[in-house]
């Protein structure tokens, strides 16, 4: 071979490898799969579908939503956790499954924390404590006063055994000193019905799902759970102050398998981020009752981390559990 066409053959070879470089090292190259583990509708999934066309803008990529749902969430996630940890794959997750399931199932496919790579921390959703009209309370206060003289007469919703209703309801009863019945149902909405129709009498509930009713009269807003006022609804008081210690954050957050390299993690969180604090996506979401957050991927690992410990002690404590995830 002359030797001009051996320098040729030479620089293509070195031009085509620099080319596979660039583009292995640019992230995204391709599409990004989003997996949501609930079905579509539902305050994760339109989280996830808002973010996607600001991320997608933002790299060039689309970020593709994907519906997983089932087991409590634990289907969508586990695809998520036996995932390369590329960055191709990502998790929309929230408090349930990460720092709930491990305690409240006994053959859960993976931990919710020791798993998965902390990305971002999203929203915390507006976490309601409402009653029917017919019981005569007006505040936190008043309510605990009529269940302790009206012992096992209230009964509470839930969407089921070991949901966030179930947990805010039997930690509240717990922590106040009263005695309430459980009503588990086969999801949150007809447990938000059951309680509009006065079948049961207590709700803890996203405000997704009952501010709406609070605005027509049929269901009286006491509380919020969180552990401080929710900007959203500044006037309303929370159940801590009433009841000290009391708090129940409910949050999303992205993450993705365990092991993605930590500049891969560095990019995404800074990503998600700014699309946050897009104002079409602030808007669209305190519209649905759900603040945004900003933190960094190791402060939402440090949120997760410990409150997986707290509900993990609070499951126990309370004795509540299911074998099947």
């Amino acid at each position: 071979m002359p030797q001009i066409t051996r320098r040729a053959a030479l620089a293509t070879t070195l031009a085509f490898a620099a080319h596979t470089a660039t583009a292995q090292d640019r992230y995204p190259s391709r599409p990004v799969t989003v997996t949501v583990p609930w079905a579509a509708g539902g305050t994760t999934d339109i989280l996830a579908r808002v973010l996607a066309e600001p991320l997608r803008r933002a790299t060039g990529q689309p970020f593709v939503v994907e519906n997983r749902s089932g087991a409590s969430g634990n289907i969508g996630s586990n695809a998520v956790a036996r995932a390369r940890p590329d960055g191709y794959a990502l998790l929309f997750g929230s408090m349930s499954t990460h720092a709930m399931n491990d305690a409240l199932f006994s053959n859960m496919p993976f931990h919710g924390v020791n798993d998965f790579t902390p990305v971002a921390l999203l929203a915390f959703v507006l976490n309601t404590m409402v009653i029917h009209p017919s019981v005569p309370a007006n505040n936190v206060a008043e309510f605990i006063a009529y269940c302790k003289a009206n012992p096992g007469k209230i009964a509470y919703a839930s969407a089921g055994p070991g949901s966030t209703n179930h947990l805010c309801a039997a930690m509240f009863a717990r922590m106040a000193g009263i005695e309430m019945v459980h009503v588990p149902y086969r999801g949150g909405a007809p447990a938000v019905q059951d309680t509009v129709g006065g079948q049961t009498q207590l709700l803890f509930s996203a405000g997704t799902q009952t501010l709406s009713h609070v605005r027509d009269g049929r269901l009286k807003l006491l509380a919020v759970t969180e552990g401080r006022r929710s900007t959203l609804l500044p006037e309303v008081p929370t159940v801590a102050e009433t009841v000290p210690g009391y708090e129940m954050a409910v949050w999303y957050g992205v993450l993705g398998p365990k092991g993605m390299p930590e500049d891969l993690v560095t990019q995404l969180n800074a990503e998600i981020n700014k699309a946050l604090l897009l104002p079409e996506v602030k808007d669209r979401m305190a519209a649905i009752g759900v603040e945004v957050v900003n933190q960094s991927p190791a402060e939402f690992g440090t949120t997760l981390r410990a409150d997986a410990e707290k509900w993990g002690r609070v499951i126990r404590d309370l004795g509540i559990g299911m074998t099947d995830a």
